[in-house]
């Protein structure tokens, strides 16, 4: 029977840091690749096919941070039931977990059918662009279940010390989706004209549905899914209320964030559909240079929270520095590579001077929140591993929804500024929302493990 080296609370930090991070990160960089391949395909199609593609994305993704949620959710409880010795009670969060993602996946496709629509007019103009959106989200609406259930039972996993599984499964779906994209757009000359935009979408369906039966297979593997029988996955109120109380100001977060997106993408849509197209190339390369850091992050989560569950606080403390400590060296090198190299990688996914040179601009300012991103990411994985996740909720709702808008109306809408007001109303909402961090982070740790300062 598979199993990880699950114990991640005796040994050296950065051996599990390394362990569970790097095939994360791994991971991560073909799920952003995945997303690459979809754009650079879109830009085939034209620029109104990559602004539908921004804008269906991010409608179908608002849905998704309830499967973010739910892994951090399970990762959280796992871990710390594993932390304690609790084999019973893992399996029980394992188990009601699955149950969970099941239900929350059929509600969701149904407000997603509802909603999803709704949302993309509200962001668009009418025309090409809109209608492209539109008809993209409803075929990605079908890869729900894959993207829910592979994503949200992926906490379990990794509560296990398996990031591995992951990195695998999004592999096989990078290079499964470079071979179905070109085949469902394009079709076969001669014997099938392919179905143009909407294969992009098709693909996805396909592919993650696989990535969903592969993940659910590895969980039926690990010695905690051992022994549990049909009436352990029968629907438990108690046990469904603690882990929507864990899930749902991370997904609440999340959802937040993906809200964040559509408020930039109704301030750009005022600058026409170049813009809209450039920010959405632009975020899928600050997405690759910000893969090292989500590994390095994620991997925070289960090594905090089996120790918190553990009681050995100072191994916490060590996780959350040693976190910091690498994303500091990783930022020397994504920062200049950000600040120089953002109009070139703008380039390999489109030929319009103008989505460069607005991509460009972008991905300057961004240079600059690399740090205080990576501290944020660290700090949401250490208030979750601290079963404190009602703080992640809210500097979310501040640097995503409220610091966000109201930086956007003060430099757009009352100073006059162009697409520059955007991409800086973007970085002060970030910078705000890391001093907020890290005020909470020094009061949940004071409070919870005698403080954030490592022991000398």
């Amino acid at each position: 029977m598979a199993q990880a080296k699950d114990d991640l609370t005796t040994g050296a930090i950065s051996g599990h840091f390394r362990n569970l991070a790097i095939p994360a990160a791994i991971g991560m960089l073909f799920t952003t690749l995945y997303n690459v391949v979809d754009t650079y395909f879109a830009g085939k199609i034209g620029t109104d096919a990559q602004a539908g593609l921004s804008i269906g994305f991010q409608a179908f993704f608002i849905m998704m941070a309830v499967g973010f949620g739910l892994s951090s959710a399970l990762s959280t409880l796992v871990s710390n039931a594993k932390g304690g010795k609790d084999d019973d009670s893992a399996q029980r969060y394992a188990a009601q977990g699955i149950s969970f993602g099941i239900i929350a996946t059929v509600v969701l496709m149904i407000g997603g059918a509802i909603w999803g629509p709704w949302l993309i007019t509200l962001v668009s103009e009418p025309g090409s662009y809109r209608d492209a959106a539109t008809g993209y989200f409803g075929v990605l609406l079908f890869s729900l279940p894959g993207f829910m259930l592979a994503y949200g039972m992926n906490g379990i996993l990794q509560a296990h010390g398996d990031t591995r599984s992951m990195q695998r499964a999004l592999m096989v779906a990078f290079f499964a989706n470079v071979v179905l994209n070109p085949l469902l757009i394009f079709g076969i000359p001669t014997v099938w004209n392919g179905i143009g935009f909407n294969g992009i979408a098709l693909a996805t369906v396909i592919s993650q549905t696989g990535v969903m039966a592969y993940i659910l297979l590895q969980i039926s593997k690990l010695k905690t899914m051992a022994g549990a029988h049909r009436a352990a996955f029968r629907p438990e109120l108690s046990t469904f209320k603690e882990i929507a109380a864990q899930m749902a100001p991370a997904s609440t977060a999340m959802m937040v964030m993906f809200i964040s997106g559509f408020v930039v993408q109704f301030a750009l849509k005022g600058f026409g559909g170049e813009a809209i197209a450039a920010y959405g190339v632009a975020l899928r390369i600050e997405q690759i240079l910000l893969l090292p850091v989500l590994g390095m992050t994620g991997a925070l989560l289960p090594i905090a929270a089996q120790n918190f569950g553990a009681a050995d606080h100072e191994r916490v403390r060590e996780a959350l520095f040693f976190c910091w400590k690498l994303g500091f060296a990783m930022t020397v090198i994504a920062a200049p590579a950000l600040w120089f190299g953002g109009g070139y990688a703008m380039g390999l996914f489109t030929q319009d001077a103008q989505v460069i040179e607005i991509g460009r601009s972008y991905l300057r300012i961004d240079s600059f929140l690399f740090p205080f991103y990576m501290m944020l990411f660290s700090i949401n994985s250490f208030l979750q591993a601290l079963k404190k996740p009602i703080w992640t909720l809210w500097i979310g709702i501040y640097r995503q929804g409220f610091g966000v808008a109201f930086f956007i109306w003060l430099l757009v809408g009352i100073v006059g500024m162009d697409v520059w007001g955007v991409w800086l109303a973007i970085g002060t909402a970030v910078f705000t929302g890391w001093i907020i961090a890290m005020f909470v982070a020094i009061r949940v740790g004071r409070d919870n493990i005698g403080g954030l300062r490592p022991a000398t």
